[in-house]
């Protein structure tokens, strides 16, 4: 059984061909730039060289996609974008047209694509990309299963915070299913709120076996398990510090005790190592981290911890080099980088539980598995 994960982030595509008749240690890993830095470096190239650009595809991850397009825009060029693609901006076209972005119809795109036009198809999953890495080292890509994350905020209604609307999502879901697999749909089961998760379904359309898909930062915390350092504590806080997000778990042995989470732009170390503090004596309030210009905080055990443990995970994890709580970088299998598909491969097995025997004999092999998985 071959399973390709995929972990999206901003920075980087982490991807793991996941081969149940290997050792893990032996399955082939890929650290790629991000989809979102790919699209960047097409428009900065578009810019350079004076062309328009037609946006086609689907809804993707922004960040350095999105910052390249308005350049582009401000320095006087044209951009035009149908409607899925245009969504990359904003879930509502009207303010996608204010940026300087002209929707235009699938028909139209292809009209002004014959002007010579540069055109340029937004996926956060591109499975022939991938293919084609493989088989330049001769490996033929032909997986049993998907299992993909991206990061989505989600498609909040008009007047509705995007930060509240993204924190409620996690709150629905652990009061659901207490796990870190709460996070985790099998294709079809998406919410229709989740957008991009939605649009990377789309694009893994064609492929006809398995398909998994989940929030990135759930998925790294959930790999960072597999380290038998942060799976063995009775309790423990795992932090996930992302590109653009930084999110926490309390974890112990009645499951998720708690969540926060913050956008590492805009948070210090003083102030993440205030808000693990508070986790830990279980007195962290939503308001706090929301009025930070974080999403918010959960606490469903407010009984002051036992065993103050703290793991760290994520591209920006030097954040907590210095921090007064001693984190524990965690290296689940030998590989932090991959840890995003390591979570990603534990969630299919719950989500698969035909395939649960092969995948956790994979990942934990004599290691005793983490009480909160």
């Amino acid at each position: 059984m071959k399973i390709l994960c995929v972990d999206v982030g901003t920075g980087t595509q982490d991807i793991l061909l996941y081969d149940s008749d290997k050792e893990i240690e032996n399955c082939l890993k890929l650290v790629m730039p991000s989809p979102t830095l790919r699209v960047a470096q097409r428009v900065k190239a578009a810019t350079r060289d004076g062309e328009g650009l037609i946006l086609t595809g689907v809804m993707m991850g922004g960040g350095p996609s999105h910052w390249a397009v308005l350049d582009h825009v401000r320095a006087g060029h044209k951009v035009y974008a149908t409607p899925e693609a245009a969504r990359t901006f904003d879930d509502e076209l009207d303010k996608v047209e204010r940026m300087g972005i002209r929707v235009v119809s699938d028909e139209e795109a292809r009209q002004l694509d014959e002007e010579e036009e540069r055109t340029i198809v937004l996926r956060d999953f591109d499975y022939a990309a991938i293919q084609l890495a493989f088989a330049a080292f001769g490996v033929e890509l032909v997986p049993d299963g998907l299992a993909l994350a991206v990061f989505d905020h989600g498609n909040a209604p008009a007047g509705y915070s995007d930060r509240q609307f993204r924190f409620d999502y996690l709150e629905q879901r652990l009061r659901a299913e207490n796990r870190l697999s709460a996070f985790a749909h099998r294709r079809g089961d998406v919410p229709d709120h989740l957008t991009r998760l939605k649009a990377v379904e789309a694009s893994a359309a064609h492929f006809e076996g398995e398909v998994l898909l989940m929030d990135t930062a759930p998925a790294a915390v959930l790999g960072a398990l597999l380290d038998p350092m942060v799976g063995g504590q009775p309790q423990a806080i795992v932090c996930n510090v992302g590109n653009f997000h930084t999110l926490a778990f309390r974890l112990g042995p009645g499951g998720i005790e708690g969540v926060f989470e913050h956008h590492t732009g805009e948070i210090t170390r003083d102030q993440l190592d205030g808000f693990i503090a508070k986790m830990m004596s279980g007195s962290l309030e939503h308001r706090e981290v929301f009025e930070t210009m974080g999403h918010g905080a959960l606490m469903f055990d407010r009984a002051e911890m036992t065993d103050r443990f703290v793991a760290v995970v994520g591209p920006r994890r030097s954040l907590m080099q210095a921090s007064r709580h001693r984190p524990y970088f965690a290296v689940p299998l030998g590989d932090m980088m991959i840890a995003g598909c390591f979570g990603l491969l534990r969630a299919y097995a719950d989500r698969f539980p035909a395939q649960a025997e092969n995948i956790l004999a994979s990942l934990h092999g004599s290691i005793k598995p983490a009480v909160w998985e």
